[in-house]
């Protein structure tokens, strides 16, 4: 599911249209494996405010490779998942993607069988690869379960926030 608004008339510069940048915020998980699901959460949550025309909040869930069209289409894409970092539950990470292959091997990025990591590197072999932003978040609870441990839960204003953030650095 995604949320899509309709482009704003483009900017003039030099009598030439400069259309926005194409943003993307993707929230993937699993919603049946708790705070695995954090950022198809936030993703509904985004989808329930007024975001600027050039912004599309997708709910990847946990679709790996359909999501290749989504990301070749983004100039800026801001990613939501549960990241294993070591860190305390609701521990809150932000890198962009090119910090990611630098990171020590314990750093798990995704818990999904397809990680939305190697998507986006593949991205680059077929189209192009947009500038990319991961906004992670530790989770406490992976079992079954479609709601997210109280932790985490409080932390999604805090996610929004940061969203947001980096939104006004790609305006």
């Amino acid at each position: 599911m995604s949320r899509t608004t309709e482009p704003s008339a483009p900017d003039k510069k030099g009598g030439e249209a400069i259309s926005p940048q194409k943003i993307f915020i993707l929230g993937v998980g699993n919603v049946l494996l708790s705070d695995e699901g954090v950022g198809v959460h936030v993703a509904n949550e985004l989808m329930k405010m007024d975001l600027p025309s050039n912004v599309t909040v997708v709910e990847g869930g946990t679709d790996g490779f359909h999501l290749l069209n989504v990301i070749t289409e983004a100039d800026r894409l801001i990613v939501v998942d549960a990241v294993k970092g070591g860190g305390a539950p609701g521990s809150i990470y932000r890198f962009d993607i090119n910090e990611v292959r630098n990171c020590p091997a314990g750093f798990k990025t995704s818990v999904h069988q397809i990680g939305i990591l190697e998507v986006i590197d593949l991205s680059g072999l077929i189209g192009k690869t947009p500038q990319t932003t991961v906004i992670g978040v530790e989770p406490k609870s992976l079992e079954l379960g479609m709601e997210l441990s109280p932790e985490i839960k409080t932390k999604i204003p805090r996610i929004i926030e940061l969203i947001f953030e980096e939104l006004k650095k790609s305006g």
